[in-house]
């Protein structure tokens, strides 16, 4: 079974600020993660080669250290990596980048199975993955929570829906976008961050997979950012004092509750 797993490389949240005066993530010295989300796609990935045999190639659009996302992919079992890095792509929405990750696949090859994260955190969108889907012709199920086959074809999956999951089955190839349910992700073995450090992820710009210009980048992004802001956190608080009665009722007083 071959497999393509999409990653992407986003801020760390827990350090990621917005600049006040142009609404823009700052992402200088910001450290940078694989998105989280991504972690459960890998795993995926490499349990259904080890149980299936084929291969497992992680596919990422970014600037050009995202292929160290890559080579993280790598150290946990994935076989190939290849990173889409030009300027012309740059200021992609989620329907250029569905475009330039799906050019990306088809030029890789042949492939059963495409495994995406359900979201990317800097975005939440979780658009990319049904995009790629529409892009290529193939079936596609979101919020994939369980494999439960992957024979003679055929793609039978459990996703996670408002009140509980639904069974579908799906002609390959197919694409799938993962939850935290689906798995636990391993940590990378000794092999393969040997073999990660060693690895030269190759970069593909707009000539090498054909992409048409207009549909790259933000040329190809009928959505554009207007604004980002960070809301206004007012707290206040007051103490209330006496008895823990006298408090419980100066408490119910303040909502209301007591005349």
């Amino acid at each position: 079974m071959n497999i393509v797993v999409c990653i992407k490389q986003v801020p760390d949240p827990s350090q990621a600020k917005i600049d006040p005066k142009t609404g823009l993530v700052i992402r200088a010295g910001v450290k940078k993660i694989l998105n989280p989300f991504d972690l459960y796609a890998i795993e995926e990935a490499v349990r259904l080669k080890e149980a299936h045999g084929g291969k497992v190639t992680a596919l990422s659009m970014g600037p050009p250290d995202a292929a160290e996302a890559l080579k993280e992919a790598v150290a946990m079992g994935v076989d190939d990596a290849v990173l889409l890095s030009d300027r012309a792509f740059a200021g992609a929405d989620t329907l250029a980048t569905s475009y330039t990750l799906a050019l990306g696949i088809g030029k890789i090859g042949a492939f059963d199975l495409i495994i995406c994260g359900r979201q990317a955190v800097d975005g939440d969108t979780a658009q990319v993955g049904p995009g790629i889907a529409e892009q290529l012709g193939i079936p596609h199920a979101t919020d994939v929570r369980r494999i439960v086959s992957a024979d003679d074809g055929q793609l039978v999956v459990e996703r996670m829906i408002e009140n509980g999951y639904e069974t579908i089955r799906m002609p390959l190839p197919a694409l799938i976008t993962a939850v935290k349910e689906l798995n636990e992700p391993r940590m990378p073995s000794l092999k393969g961050m040997m073999r990660s450090k060693k690895m030269q992820v190759p970069i593909w710009g707009p000539g090498d997979i054909q992409a048409e210009p207009e549909r790259i980048g933000s040329n190809g992004s009928p959505t554009q950012v207007y604004r980002t802001w960070e809301p206004t956190r007012k707290i206040t608080s007051q103490m209330l004092e006496g008895t823990p009665q006298q408090q419980a009722r100066a408490l119910l007083e303040k909502l209301g509750q007591v005349q």
